[in-house]
């Protein structure tokens, strides 16, 4: 799989925001035809997204998905169908939102299924209910590729008065996200940072959720892209690091001397390798 270090939302009833995301450094451009589209709007933004879609003219080498709609909503079933029928071959996946359970998932596997589209899923949790069974939607399906955390959403099922006061008030939900998708195997993303202007509390975020262990972040703007992107790219000092801790342990197996070895004065051993090869290969992606 390809990198998911920035992940841009775009409106999906904006043919000229939709027509700009191919050329911007995303690695991954979501088609939003959710929280950005006004219910009056929906069938006409769905119906202009499979058209664009079927034309091929939405990406340039990115991941692209489309975040369809609530599973509660009146809206989502036509949106799985248009999108598998129409321009299902143009399509990574379908982020589902407000995911509070393994059926939630299920549903839209087995609609997929119905009209033989390949696409995978990915569970964007943004409520309490969705938080308390990460663990069941992380193995719900073999489609799922990802776990996505929403703030907005998840600060209003919690009651929370600011979702971005510091990203450190939600670690219990950040560390539980990402255990949940370790464990399952799959990505782990973070949502969006609301405050344009502000690059160093950008930059601070993503930072944060990096040093958690998380795969990438959304964006909800093309400026933010380039903090994201940096952000989420091993610097060539980390990846020299690696690389010199996987050749001295190289040496020590080749020399006889186990899976440990010392490097630079510190004890390296399997766990070193392990953490090196994930540098390695997201540098490589």
């Amino acid at each position: 799989m390809s990198a998911r270090r920035s992940c841009l939302s775009v409106p999906g009833s904006s043919e000229k925001m939709l027509a700009k995301a191919g050329s911007l450094p995303a690695d991954e451009i979501v088609i939003d035809l959710e929280d950005s589209v006004t219910a009056a709007a929906k069938p006409e933004a769905r119906d202009l997204v499979c058209r664009l879609l079927a034309e091929g003219r939405l990406a340039e080498g990115q991941l692209l998905a489309v975040r369809i709609n609530a599973i509660d909503s009146p809206w989502w079933r036509d949106d799985v169908a248009a999108l598998a029928d129409r321009a299902g071959l143009a399509v990574d996946s379908l982020v589902m939102p407000k995911v509070e359970r393994a059926e939630d998932v299920l549903q839209v596997e087995r609609a997929l299924e119905r009209h033989g589209a390949a696409m995978g899923i990915q569970a964007l949790v943004e409520t309490a209910a969705g938080l308390m069974r990460l663990g069941e939607i992380a193995t719900a399906s073999p489609r799922l590729d990802s776990l996505i955390v929403g703030y907005a959403d998840l600060a209003a099922s919690l009651g929370r008065a600011d979702p971005e006061a510091a990203p450190e008030r939600w670690l219990y939900a950040q560390d539980a996200l990402l255990v949940a998708a370790r464990a399952a195997g799959i990505e782990a993303i973070d949502g969006p940072y609301l405050a344009l202007a502000d690059e160093p509390g950008l930059r601070g975020w993503a930072e944060h959720v990096r040093d958690l262990g998380y795969d990438g972040k959304w964006a909800i703007h093309p400026s933010q892209l380039a903090v994201i992107n940096d952000t989420f790219t091993p610097g060539g000092d980390e990846v020299e690091r690696a690389q010199a801790i996987l050749a001295a342990l190289s040496r020590a197996e080749s020399a006889g001397e186990g899976g440990a070895a010392q490097l630079d004065g510190k004890m390296i051993d399997e766990a070193s390798r392990k953490q090196a090869e994930k540098v390695v290969a997201r540098a490589a992606r």
